[in-house]
């Protein structure tokens, strides 16, 4: 019987031990401490989730954004952070897939990770559906620079990754940064240090946009300014962020071109850059699942690595 007993607590202990290990994300935070600015009041509207064994895989009618914090094991934590923006075509969140999976994986290099559960766009509950996503963009940089050393990170070493739409609000944080687009007596900068750009809308310009992210985002019949204003390749200057990038040729979905003229203007003003562009992978492959996409992660590794943001 003791022997039993004995077994039964080493059980438990390593029981313990692995789930401690397996489950780094500490909380989800809402991200606006007070209002959410430029919001409307809608009890009608309520946030949907689709879930798979007790997993949230995707969530729609986003109208308060959350922020969900995974820190890595101490011994491997390299000060780096990470603010992930899944994808969905501005419609829904890809959050598993394109959120928890990718933090998890940044934690194993030893990047603390932000999985923004952010809103999306809605005439129905926002005075402007078209800034939203950057007002939750912007507010989250600035939270995670200023709890840089309760969570001994390096407030110069904090960056972006963003998927498929997500690679679009990504990219326009890189690009619009500094702009005001809501009341905020916050001064931290929010502009990200690097971008990690995976097969990322990045053009509203209908040659090679995903056009149902520019119909939510923008309308069925944007301006010209606007569409100018929220095509990230339009809008690179010497400030906007270096930048890792992966797309795949025989995207159906979102055209590789939205990665190649993003990183021809980088090129163009200076910023240091890669692109990776794999023959197959399709769209929305997230860590890589099949054909050459799948390594992606490796060359990303290397590129942190090489930039200093990883060890």
């Amino acid at each position: 019987m003791k022997q039993f007993s004995l077994y039964n607590v080493l059980f438990i202990l390593l029981l313990t031990t692995a789930i401690s290990t397996m489950n780094a994300q500490i909380k989800t935070i809402p991200l606006w401490e007070n209002a959410i600015p430029n919001s409307i009041e809608n009890k009608d509207y309520v946030e949907k989730h689709e879930s798979e064994n007790g997993t949230l895989k995707s969530a729609r009618l986003v109208s308060i954004p959350t922020l969900s914090i995974y820190i890595p094991k101490q011994e491997i934590a390299n000060g780096t952070a990470v603010l992930i923006f899944p994808g969905g075509g501005y419609s829904h969140l890809a959050i598993d897939k394109e959120g928890f999976k990718v933090a998890e994986w940044l934690n194993t290099l030893g990047i603390t990770a932000f999985v923004l559960k952010y809103r999306l766009p809605s005439n129905v509950i926002m005075t402007d559906k078209t800034v939203a996503p950057l007002q939750d963009a912007q507010e989250a940089m600035r939270y995670i620079r200023s709890k840089a050393i309760e969570l001994h990170l390096n407030p110069e070493k904090i960056g972006i990754v963003g998927f498929s739409a997500g690679g679009h609000l990504a990219a326009t944080l890189a690009t619009h940064f500094a702009d005001s687009v809501c009341h905020t007596t916050n001064k931290i900068s929010a502009r990200p240090d690097f971008s990690l750009l995976i097969y990322p809308v990045i053009s509203m310009n209908k040659e090679t946009t995903h056009l149902g992210c520019r119909v939510n985002l923008l309308g069925k019949s944007p301006s010209e300014e606007m569409v100018k204003k929220y095509s990230g390749e339009l809008q690179v200057t010497k400030d906007t962020p270096p930048a890792f990038l992966v797309h795949a040729t025989d995207d159906n979905a979102v055209p590789v071109e939205n990665s190649i003229n993003y990183y021809l203007a980088l090129k163009k003003n200076n910023i240091p850059a890669e692109i990776h562009i794999y023959e197959k992978g399709g769209h929305g492959f997230g860590l890589g699942v099949q054909d050459t996409s799948k390594y992606w992660t490796q060359a990303c590794e290397a590129w942190l690595k090489s930039n200093h943001f990883s060890k």
